[in-house]
């Protein structure tokens, strides 16, 4: 199965500190989901709960220091970077496009979105979600064996190469918990660009 390498979804100009759409394609949630169990895929939810410095209520991942296993196995005590995951809608598309078949929440993304270019995103960029929470960005997801188990052929496809040969990781960002609140599908996203000068997501 062949993937085309991810472009933008949209166009953005900087207006102070903001992130401003220069088309009328909303930036927005598609879906909220979350898992008791460290389980791969999660389970879509009418509605989440942000905690501040936790993450997903309820969400195994959540908590001040590492939750995700191989994280705990290196080190217990690492801050937890981790706590909320987010992924574009447009990915699963382009997943699907070439047969993965995949729904919202398989992929263990707690916050599914539509119209952010999630993968071009600096370090420190706060993404405010809903009425409330706010979303600290801090890296990228790095896909690993489990993507492959739960379908043959993913892993390759949410990883590339740009034009040095660089690794691209496509499966999405992780983030902290800056302020907390409920976040549901249709929640609009907005964009708060951190201080220059801005450093490109590393995984995490």
């Amino acid at each position: 199965m062949v993937v085309k390498k991810r472009t933008p979804e949209k166009t953005v100009r900087q207006t102070g500190d903001k992130m401003t759409p220069t088309d009328s394609t909303p930036t927005e949630v598609v879906s909220v989901a979350a898992s008791a169990t460290h389980s791969f895929s999660k389970q879509p939810q009418p509605t989440v709960h942000l905690l501040a410095g936790l993450g997903v209520q309820g969400d195994a991942h959540a908590g001040h220091t590492v939750q995700h296993r191989s994280r705990v196995a290196a080190d217990p005590t690492q801050p937890n970077l981790r706590q909320v995951h987010l992924i574009h809608a447009e990915l699963l598309e382009e997943l699907n496009a070439a047969g993965f078949g995949l729904q919202p929440g398989e992929l263990g993304e707690n916050v599914l979105t539509r119209g952010v270019d999630l993968l071009g995103l600096p370090v420190g960029t706060r993404l405010h979600v809903g009425a409330e929470a706010v979303i600290e960005v801090t890296g990228l997801r790095n896909p690993c064996s489990q993507i492959e188990a739960f379908r043959p052929g993913l892993l390759a496809a949410v990883l590339g190469r740009d034009e040095a040969g660089n690794v691209i990781r496509k499966a999405g960002i992780m983030g902290v918990v800056a302020v907390g609140g409920e976040v549901r599908q249709g929640d609009s996203v907005q964009i708060e660009l951190p201080p220059l000068p801005h450093r490109a997501l590393e995984r995490v």
